[in-house]
């Protein structure tokens, strides 16, 4: 089994989910479930592919289905969801076999995942535009109460 379907089964991402899940049930903007998680993991893998960046499908599937497992304690304790994701990242992917290198690498692209800076890894870089990229803006009901940017709102078909 490839470990990024060990990331995917893992019992406590599936219970960070659950949680996510019932605290977004009434949420009218984008959610952080399985559907979002999976497009992230997609089109980031589609640009590396596209532009030749260097991280491998394994690396980039795991991050990008665990770089909103934060969201819980973002709603519940006001911590950045990225911050208290990659916390949680690095134990998941202890236990699937993840090497200490690889587990830098992954939290380093979680923990950038909201923010873009020049500065960033290709990786770090690649999660973030992938996760932007990943919402559908052009058809969303809350597009006109959404705090982001029209800049930043995704309203074409990109990559």
């Amino acid at each position: 089994m490839e470990r990024y379907q060990k990331v995917a089964e893992h019992k406590k991402l599936k219970s960070y989910m659950q949680s996510i899940a019932t605290s977004e049930k009434n949420r009218v903007f984008c959610r952080h479930n399985w559907e979002h998680l999976l497009a992230v993991a997609r089109i980031a893998y589609i640009l590396a592919l596209e532009e030749e960046i260097p991280v491998s499908k394994d690396l980039i599937y795991a991050a990008a289905l665990l770089h909103d497992i934060g969201k819980e304690a973002q709603y519940t304790r006001g911590i950045p969801h990225e911050i208290e994701g990659a916390l949680l990242a690095e134990g998941i992917l202890k236990d699937c076999g993840y090497l200490p290198e690889e587990i830098r690498q992954i939290t380093e692209a979680i923990l950038g995942h909201r923010v873009y800076r020049e500065s960033y890894t290709d990786f770090q870089k690649l999660l973030y535009r992938a996760d932007k990229l990943s919402r559908p803006c052009r058809d969303c009901a809350a597009s006109a109460e959404c705090n982001w940017s029209e800049e930043k709102k995704n309203t074409g078909v990109t990559i």
